[in-house]
């Protein structure tokens, strides 16, 4: 058992700020009031305690009200992605089996309409019904699900408990430090786990969030230069906005800008050497959604002697390489407390682990100093301006047009987001891109949609008709 976060931060450092909003902030103790009023004003509205919900929102402090408010309740949050299209959320909703959506006002039309909502307002505007709060958690109870695009085509609802978050946020702070003043800009989205990690990061550490609604080039180039933020996580095309603004106002980070963690994907090296010109400590983080976070993290100082590597394991995580020879690439096995207990829905019944390791599709070595190397993200995998995009599940979508026959999609080099999906395509019957593009926008998130559609006779295949998705740009 471990102590309720939100209980036991506010009682350690009550007057301590622990959220900044456009101007205003909240202290801890004010976190916990807050949190312990919406909880009862949750249980008014018909949320039980340990029930299953969806939480749908913008990244403001209404919505970590809210979701704090569950975790006083020891619901399992479902966090639903405010990119996804109403198909994408209606088969998450429903391969969760929630009862009920927890939606702030400005995204109730980013949902299905037979879907059963709760309104942020309705439960804001309740009277609260007077509640026992649990003063702790067991180590193994779910405190958020997350969706990860899956090899298949559909998405895996992964399970992160008390004890993974925990884990993940103790190894990070084993290796970047902690003082009283340290305040980490939170520019991610929420429903992310780089983004709820920062808030769980807040809560073990005591430090405060200064939370963006979105992310602001401006404005964080502003908080970096007057050292108003201490941290911050981006993601490869945030960290070149962020650079450009600094170098455009001829500003430097303020010595009291500690540590950029970059994830996402690998940084190139001209944005490494740019960053350390500007005074920013830069480190490249490996991590998913089934790792709550970091798995591994380079140090700023092996940025360039390593450079291409995502550093070693954190202090309470393992990896090894699934290979033969020794330092030969194979597929990179996680193994550790911060790793996921397992899936929901369809997935229920596949393990996560094989023998303890957690099996991560991801190809990689390790030198002689045990560096991590990724040399191919999930083989097939796109990563798009920090996002994942699995081209199973696209073609899934773009295969289900009638005029359709057969669909491959894979990723080209993009100079803003890293990459971009394009798809090629065998067609039944005549069709125009602007038709495709339509389709698409109405069933995929906007990242998700491949930016350029090839028309072709056939697609390369091997002996066993499998799909050589890594010949298709050569269609082009």
């Amino acid at each position: 058992m471990y102590p309720n976060w939100i209980l036991q931060r506010a009682f350690l450092t009550p007057n301590r700020v622990g959220l900044i909003f456009n101007g205003n902030s909240w202290t801890f103790e004010q976190l916990k009031q807050i949190s312990l009023n919406r909880a009862g004003q949750l249980v008014a509205n018909g949320i039980r305690q340990k029930q299953r919900i969806a939480v749908l929102g913008p990244s403001q402090p209404r919505l970590i009200f809210m979701m704090y408010g569950c975790m006083h309740l020891q619901c399992e949050m479902v966090m639903l992605n405010r990119k996804l299209s109403k198909s994408e959320l209606e088969y998450q909703i429903q391969d969760a089996e929630v009862e009920v959506v927890l939606v702030d006002e400005a995204d109730i039309d980013l949902l299905p309409e037979h879907i059963q909502k709760l309104n942020f307002s309705t439960v804001e505007e309740s009277n609260a019904i007077a509640i026992d709060i649990a003063a702790d958690w067991p180590v193994d109870q779910t405190i958020t699900i997350m969706y990860t695009s899956g090899t298949t085509g559909f998405p895996k609802g992964v399970r992160q408990t008390v004890g993974n978050h925990q884990s993940s946020a103790l190894s990070s702070v084993l290796n970047i430090g902690l003082t009283e003043e340290d305040v980490w800009l939170c520019a991610l989205p929420l429903f992310h786990i780089s983004g709820f990690s920062i808030l769980v990061r807040s809560l073990l550490y005591g430090n405060a969030v200064k939370l963006y609604e979105k992310f602001d080039k401006e404005g964080a180039v502003q908080d970096i230069a007057e050292g108003k933020v201490t941290h911050m996580s981006v993601v490869a095309v945030m960290l070149e906005r962020i650079l450009h603004g600094l170098e455009e106002h001829q500003l430097k980070a303020s010595p009291k800008f500690k540590v950029m963690l970059a994830g996402g994907g690998p940084v190139p090296k001209k944005y490494l050497e740019r960053a350390h010109s500007l005074g920013i400590s830069l480190c490249q983080t490996y991590g998913m959604t089934e790792t709550s976070s970091q798995t591994a993290t380079l140090t700023n100082k092996d940025a360039l002697r390593k450079l291409g590597s995502v550093g070693k394991p954190l202090f309470f995580n393992q990896i090894k390489i699934d290979s033969k020879e020794q330092g030969k690439e194979g597929e990179i096995l996680i193994r550790g407390p911060h790793v996921t207990p397992g899936y929901i829905g369809r997935f229920t019944d596949k393990s996560p682990t094989i023998d303890g390791w957690l099996h991560t599709g991801d190809i990689g070595y390790l030198d002689e100093e045990g560096y991590i190397y990724v040399v191919d993200r999930r083989s097939d995998l796109i990563i798009s301006g920090g996002e994942n995009i699995y081209p199973a599940e696209v073609e899934n979508v773009l295969m289900g047009h009638d005029a359709i026959r057969e669909a491959g999609v894979c990723g080209i080099e993009d100079e803003v987001w890293g990459q971009v999906p394009i798809a090629f395509i065998v067609l039944k019957s005549d069709i125009r891109e602007e038709e495709l593009q339509k389709y698409c926008f109405e069933k995929l998130a906007k990242y998700k949609v491949p930016k350029k559609f090839y028309i072709v006779s056939e697609l390369p295949r091997n002996g066993s008709n499998k799909l050589l998705r890594r010949k298709l740009k050569d269609l082009i």
